[in-house]
């Protein structure tokens, strides 16, 4: 039997070193490059991590989880609720300014008959924006959720459209479109406030036929969702004839009418703040939904639980809209549900996150101390 030589031994022995050294290496490279991947991933959308405030989402990649038939780059509608007019549009004037047009569009549901043109706006981003088959709205009734479903409609006809943003007249944009935009996009879910509300008995028995009440939920009506809930909503023709039917604010207390409603075991319902919720919950949709709302409110909850007309938005004014009230705004991440005992961790892409984009109730001196102090800055020349 012949032996190989021990310096031929030692030849393969020190090749198979070489290798283990060279794999080794070559597996903390991919590693550090992995690390380095992931933290621009998460500076991209956390602008707390970032020291320009310009810089968060406005010149760094993104995850584009939208799937646009059209082939365009992807679209996010902005979805306006007016009373008539828009109070707040020199403030999106500039939030829009610069803007590719290509990367947004604009939707407005006002009175019947009113226009939004030269006369009417400060913005040219809003001209001729409404929609033409507006109803009459009155707030916690169906006529709210039935002028929601029109805009998703209006904004779906546009395949570019990927992301729909409902929004009210009041509010008010906290940091630019570059980083508004990659927030939303790069979510593949939906962001609807949703949660069981233990404590109101809003559910009819009425309802059950159509509704299971472990089905019933409750969130803010200021909801950012992906195209193929949007289709959902506009869709529905079974949930919707329902809430319009048995789902209906209280008349006032001490009125006949009100002595009447809770006489036939009405239940003092505001359609707004279940109807997607509880419709997303039916179709088995929870799993595709961040469960929170992307618009900061504070409520003045004073009266009671009849009372609706004290359950309102408290307001920002001059006074309280200045850079350490927003500054606290963003510094949220986190929702704590109470009914549920489920805190609710801000990300967007399983990325940690600010919670909120947007804020409501502003007035006018309040948007333009925003603008003035540069609470929000416009997105000139900005890069997605």
């Amino acid at each position: 039997m012949t032996r190989k030589p021990v310096s031929s031994r030692r030849g393969v022995a020190w090749l198979v070193w070489k290798l283990a050294i060279a794999f080794s290496v070559s597996l903390c490279l991919l590693a550090l490059l992995r690390i380095q991947m992931q933290y621009r991933s998460a500076t991209s959308l956390n602008p707390l991590l970032s020291v320009d405030d310009d810089a968060a989402g406005s010149h760094l990649p993104f995850r584009d989880h939208s799937s646009s038939s059209s082939g365009e780059r992807p679209k996010v509608a902005f979805l306006f609720l007016a009373r008539r007019d828009l109070p707040l549009d020199f403030l999106w004037d500039g939030f829009f300014k610069g803007v590719d047009r290509g990367n947004f569009s604009v939707y407005v549901h006002s009175v019947p008959g009113f226009v939004f043109n030269e006369e009417t706006t400060r913005s040219k981003y809003f001209y001729n924006r409404q929609l033409n088959n507006s109803i009459k709205v009155k707030w916690g009734e169906s006529s709210m959720i039935a002028a929601e479903r029109l805009l998703f409609a209006s904004a779906l006809e546009d395949l570019s459209n990927q992301r729909f943003v409902l929004l009210s007249d009041r509010c008010a944009p906290l940091y630019d479109f570059g980083y508004i935009y990659r927030y939303i996009i790069s979510s593949p879910r939906s962001f609807v406030d949703s949660f069981l509300h233990t404590k109101e008995t809003r559910y009819s028995s009425n309802m059950s036929y159509v509704i299971p009440e472990e089905k019933w939920r409750k969130g803010s009506q200021w909801i950012s969702v992906i195209r193929s809930h949007a289709e959902v909503i506009v869709n529905d023709d079974i949930v919707f004839p329902v809430f319009k039917k048995f789902c209906k604010r209280a008349p006032p207390l001490g009125s006949q009418e009100a002595w009447l409603f809770f006489k036939q075991n009405r239940r003092n319902c505001i359609p707004d703040e279940h109807y997607v919720q509880t419709l997303l919950t039916m179709r088995g949709l929870e799993s595709e939904m961040e469960r929170r709302t992307l618009t900061y409110t504070v409520w003045n909850v004073s009266g009671s639980k009849y009372e609706t007309q004290t359950w309102h938005p408290v307001t920002f004014t001059f006074e309280n809209s200045g850079p350490g009230q927003i500054k606290e705004i963003k510094k949220i991440d986190h929702v704590y549900y109470e009914t549920e005992s489920r805190t609710e961790w801000c990300k967007a892409d399983s990325i940690p996150v600010p919670c909120f984009l947007f804020a409501r109730k502003f007035t006018e001196g309040a948007a333009m101390r925003l603008v003035r102090e540069g609470l929000v800055r416009s997105s000139k020349n900005v890069t997605l």
